[in-house]
């Protein structure tokens, strides 16, 4: 077997969780590779809802997927995804930080975040997953990392399985996945 890269793995888990007809959400679309993704594996079917703050991450991701007519894009906090997804929700992905070649100074912050994940908790299907891409590469993402691993850690173990995949060997902080399993 050989060791799978932190976006690889990211991928492997939606592999393994993402049913046809489902309903998920990118709740940080960024540059759309994830709702790409998340498309390519429903053949549209399902919905997915696609998250982003910033007008330029939703073009981007609106031009990526040009060809689905099942993705809603909603220019809005991922901590607002109940004023937008009221049915159970098979699968959301994260991808903490800042937008690839954007506005570094734009952020994801770990009190939104945290309740983005407790909203979408709060309608996940049983067996369902949170997949979080943290990237604590630069000081805001260090300090989000903190905030949400902590958090992660207090959750109840009879509600979710929580886990985490990481390279320790690697320098300058390098990105992981945190991933929340519904029981």
């Amino acid at each position: 077997m050989k060791a799978l890269g932190i976006l690889p793995f990211a991928r492997k888990l939606i592999d393994t969780y993402i049913e046809q007809g489902a309903t998920v959400i990118d709740a940080t679309c960024g540059n759309g590779n994830d709702t790409l993704y998340l498309a390519q594996q429903l053949q549209g079917t399902g919905v997915i809802h696609a998250f982003d703050i910033q007008q330029s991450a939703i073009n981007n991701t609106k031009d990526k997927t040009a060809a689905f007519n099942n993705i809603q894009y909603h220019l809005d906090g991922h901590q607002n995804v109940l004023d937008y997804v009221d049915s159970p929700v098979r699968l959301s992905i994260f991808n903490l930080g800042y937008l690839p070649k954007g506005d570094k100074s734009i952020v994801t912050l770990p009190q939104t975040t945290i309740q983005a994940i407790e909203r979408i908790f709060s309608i996940l299907e049983k067996e369902g997953i949170i997949i979080l891409v943290i990237y604590p590469g630069h000081t805001e993402g260090q300090i989000e990392k903190e905030v949400v691993l902590n958090y992660l850690q207090h959750f109840n173990q009879e509600d979710a399985h929580i886990f985490k995949y990481e390279f320790i060997n690697q320098k300058n902080n390098p990105p992981f996945i945190c991933a929340i399993e519904k029981r």
